[in-house]
């Protein structure tokens, strides 16, 4: 069987010449993503960024084994997609490799080592024949543009390559065509100039040779302020003196004397690195590849890889430089260059360019005679001195890229490692570097680094005191390092007292007086030097800001700054490496990181904080209140005060949008409202649980709900209108109701009623006669329920609300089903239907259709109560209403059951038991199960009634 998976033009699959369907246009992304790693594994993560990028769907994972599941049934055995260790691997049964794209680059490595030039020629002719058109045709994405991009680089250096091959051959006439059209398309590349200079000389054509080599300089000098590098400049020289030996040469060295010494100035290995295996991958498929075989940016003369390590100060990116330099120290056989350059230090300034160049002549064994004093043209003698030298250089601790650029060698056959804080993003446009940006360790690595340090038995002695102490340090190296360092100069003191000081004192433990080196706080100090005023405030308050992350809007209340500063500002932090930009335009520190500015947001003065606090409160409460409006049209809330000045709520354009923002900003919110508790915004805590009210319920967020509303019962005695504490109470008696509170929930229900009552609020008396009739249907006296829902729509008449009367028709209906009176309860049921219809109510149409499913199910109108629930199940998800699709799903079951139907309610409950069980409904889920367990011998039943009614 022949398999052949073409990447090199539009993606394809052939299995003995025939053509496999693989489906839409992302299954397809997923097989490029696989193959270029055919033969490896790769994570799942990976794949998932791949594929998506920053569009992952919210369940990326499952989608991403879907469709690998779909090419597998395609592939029929010919190809193989091994799942394992979190990641797949792409397997084919043939020795050969099937995929064109590692063919491509596996003859082109073989056409590196052949011993001649004629085979060189053939191998190379037949990686470029591989080639069918633009790669990755008929798939897109960001991954697939940047591989795209690189991939088109590696055929032109492979073109290059052929060219050169046979110029030494001694073709020139035939190649001008071709030259001419690369040349056009790449004015300012040496490598193909030359080609192009010595092609026409022996063409006869030395005028336009001549004419090719001051037309680049002309370019350079315009465009990039150099001139031709040493090579070109000898290749023209050469054809001004009509060389009759000329033919393509080595970039030429520099004519300084030198001792040719091997430099060898790696520091020592770190003695306690451990983990980073990942890490330690990437640079190898990064760095370790032969320049001909390197997939990023295919060097050609003059151009370099690097790969730039960046990362918050104590990540660990000098670490794992050198931990990588070390173990590939045979690769180098020419030595090793090793330079801090300062970039972030307690107390030096960066380190200029022009010592770093001269540190390196020196430990090249330059007489510094004949060392000039001009930087660029030390840097053209040191490029000189590498060229073609098997050299690794580490440049730890890089400030700037301008710093850097003069430390590059010229010669692919160099590898740079740079480290720093910052991007230095125009090495990676300007210079094909690959950046690694190295986050925390994970669980494992974090608790292998203390082992490393403690040894391996007081590990495990204690394993509840190191899980601790990994949370704590959230796997941040530097800090797991200094942590470490303490509990073993104290090896008789238990790791749970050490656990038990680091969680008290944070990150006053993390520092050190005497050595900044070995602080954190010092450590994080110093990349806040190269920050503006305005960017450190920034910083400040982002430390104390509410939530776990915040994004753009969200800044811009909290600083007051317009948008584009605000942006501005957060772009400086990522590139500083003290915040994280993550999907969805949201931005996060790691948890030190922001304890670390919170205590920089001591220096700012009080009234700044506090406007700063208030500023961002007002926004997230303001913007909750548009969404629940936006979310329940027909439940009017208490409007807080205006927002204060400058303030601007974010644009919610419809029900759908308000629902994403509150998902995305939940934990936010929550952590707003304890922000407000803590300043004494009482108006904030009381209107965010108002606010968050739709969304909790809807969503099945009930221990959420239950918080909100006890921090808003104390903020609502310190607030004048009395109507806040009944409220309070009612929706708190409401909360704990669900949860099974029965006695607190009567009792909160019951104070509520005595205050509305006392303040001659019908309105009030009717929602908490409603809730108590919830209530009592929960603990199960239907009787009394049934009471206090007449009560409740009583006074609604009274006061003319008639959506909540509706919702009382309902209630009326629910409790006299529940006690038989079906008669009644359909009357009720059917007036509340028609009344929601009415005025649009889809939650109360979809309450009323559970309702009227009830009681045809009890009545023996099986079919009838289940094309109720079904609507009622198809309201509740335009809702968003998780929690009630849950009970309606398990409602289902039951008509299903009783009409034989076995496979119907067995799928349904499986559905219910999923989300109970997502929702943390543990009693519901149990009950599920058993329903699931008993259902081929079970007998249709009392159905458990559906928690359809509730009281807001």
């Amino acid at each position: 069987m022949v398999v052949e998976i073409v990447l090199l033009g539009e993606v394809t699959v052939r299995v003995d010449g025939r053509r496999v369907d693989l489906g839409p246009a992302r299954q397809r992304c997923v097989l490029a993503a696989l193959a270029v790693d055919a033969g490896r594994l790769v994570p799942a993560d990976r794949l998932v960024e791949r594929v998506w990028g920053a569009d992952t769907p919210r369940r990326g994972r499952a989608v991403l084994h879907s469709y690998i599941s779909r090419l597998r049934m395609a592939f029929a055995g010919a190809l193989e997609v091994v799942h394992r260790s979190d990641g797949y691997m792409l397997v084919a049964p043939q020795a050969d490799q099937p995929v064109d794209l590692l063919r491509f680059r596996a003859l082109r490595g073989q056409a590196r080592h052949a011993d001649d030039d004629t085979r060189r020629v053939a191998l190379l002719s037949d990686a470029l024949a591989l080639w069918r058109g633009e790669p990755l045709m008929g798939v897109s994405g960001q991954w697939v543009d940047s591989e795209r991009d690189q991939w088109q680089q590696e055929r032109e250096a492979a073109e290059q390559d052929l060219t050169e091959v046979q110029l030494r051959l001694g073709h020139g006439e035939d190649l001008t065509t071709q030259l001419s059209v690369q040349t056009a398309r790449h004015p300012l590349d040496e490598r193909a100039a030359g080609q192009y200079m010595l092609a026409l000389h022996r063409a006869g054509r030395t005028a336009d040779a001549l004419a090719c080599y001051r037309q680049l300089r002309e370019r350079l000098v315009e465009e990039l302020g150099t001139d031709p590098g040493p090579a070109l400049q000898e290749l023209h020289q050469r054809i001004l003196d009509t060389d009759p030996t000329l033919t393509p040469s080595p970039a030429v060295r520099g004519d300084a004397k030198t001792d040719t010494r091997v430099p060898l100035q790696l520091p020592a290995p770190p003695r306690w690195f451990t983990g980073r295996g990942t890490e330690l991958a990437r640079l190898d498929e990064a760095l370790t590849a032969e320049p001909d075989d390197r997939p990023s940016g295919s060097p050609a003369a003059g151009t370099v890889v690097i790969s730039a390590l960046g990362g918050a100060g104590g990540i660990g990116k000098t670490w794992l430089a050198l931990a990588w330099a070390h173990q590939h120290t045979d690769r180098f056989p020419d030595g090793q260059l090793f330079v801090d350059l300062h970039g972030f230090s307690p107390t030096e300034e960066p380190m200029a360019s022009a010592v770093a160049v001269r540190g390196f002549l020196d430990a090249l064994g330059v007489d510094p005679g004949r060392i000039p004093t001009d930087l660029d043209a030390q840097a053209a003698l040191y490029r000189s001195l590498v060229a073609d030298r098997r050299m690794l250089v580490v440049l730890d601790n890089a400030a700037t890229a301008e710093q850097v650029v003069p430390l590059l060698p010229g010669s692919p056959s160099c590898t740079v490692l740079v480290t720093g804080r910052t991007r230095l993003a125009s090495l990676i446009d300007r210079h094909g570097a690959r950046q690694l940006q190295l986050d925390v360790l994970t669980h494992d690595e974090a608790r292998a680094l203390l082992a490393a340090r403690l040894g391996a038995d007081r590990v495990a002695a204690e394993p509840a005191a190191v899980e601790e102490l990994v949370a704590l340090c959230g796997g941040y190296p530097l800090a797991l390092s200094i942590t470490a360092r303490d509990a073993a100069t104290r090896p008789d003191v238990p790791l749970a007292e050490v656990a038990a000081e680091l969680r008290e004192l944070g990150l006053e433990m993390l520092d050190h007086d005497t050595d900044p080196a070995a602080s954190l706080p010092a450590v994080l100090s110093w990349s806040l030097r190269r920050l503006t005023d305005e960017h450190r405030t920034v910083f400040a308050l982002l430390g104390i800001a509410p939530g776990p992350d915040t994004t753009l809007p969200a800044v811009t209340a909290l600083t007051n700054l317009p948008p584009a500063r605000a942006r501005k500002a957060l772009s400086a932090l990522g590139e500083a490496s003290l915040l994280e930009r993550r999907p969805g335009g949201r931005y996060a520190m790691h948890d030190l990181i922001r304890a670390y500015a919170a205590t920089t947001a001591h220096d700012l003065p009080d009234d700044v904080r506090e406007t700063a606090l208030v500023r961002v409160m007002d926004f997230h409460l303001h913007t909750a209140h548009t969404a629940n409006d936006l979310l329940a049209p027909a439940r009017a809330l208490v409007q807080p005060d205006p927002p204060a000045p400058g303030v601007h709520p974010h644009p919610l354009s419809d029900a759908a949008a308000a629902l994403a923002w509150l998902d995305a900003e939940h934990a936010t919110l929550l952590a707003t409202q304890r922000a407000a508790v803590a300043l004494g915004c009482h108006h904030v805590v009381w209107h965010l649980a108002q606010a968050l009210d739709t969304f909790h319920f809807r969503r099945g967020h009930q221990h959420d709900m239950l918080t909100a509303w006890r921090a808003a019962l104390d903020a609502a005695a310190h607030l004048p209108d009395p109507a806040t504490r009944s409220r309070a109470h009612r929706i708190l008696g409401n909360a704990c109701a669900r949860l099974g509170l029965h006695e607190e929930a009567i009792g909160h229900l019951d104070r509520a009623l005595d205050l509305a009552v006392r303040h001659d609020d019908p309105t009030e008396q009717a929602h908490t006669h409603r809730a108590l009739a919830y209530a009592w249907v929960r603990r199960g006296d239907d009787r009394r329920a049934l009471g206090h829902a007449r009560h409740a729509l009583d006074l609604y008449r009274t006061v003319d609300l008639p959506v909540r009367e509706a919702e009382a028709l309902n209630a009326v209906g629910w409790c006299a089903a529940r006690l038989g009176d079906f008669d009644t309860a359909r009357d009720h049921c059917d007036a509340a239907l028609t009344l929601h219809g009415h005025h649009h109510n889809l939650e109360g149409e979809a309450t009323t259709l559970d309702s009227l499913a009830f009681i045809a199910h009890r009545t023996g109108d099986h079919q009838q109560a289940i094309d109720h629930y079904h609507q009622a199940r198809a309201l509740r998800r335009t809702l968003g209403d998780a929690y009630e699709a849950a009970d309606t799903l398990d409602s289902i079951g039951h008509p299903h059951a009783a009409l034989g139907q076995h496979e119907r309610a067995r799928q349904v409950w499986q559905e219910a038991l999923e989300l109970y069980r997502e929702q943390g409904r543990d009693d519901d889920a149990e009950r599920v199960q058993r329903q699931l367990d008993d259902l081929d011998d079970r007998h249709d039943g009392d159905q458990p009634a559906p928690s359809a009614e509730t009281a807001k």
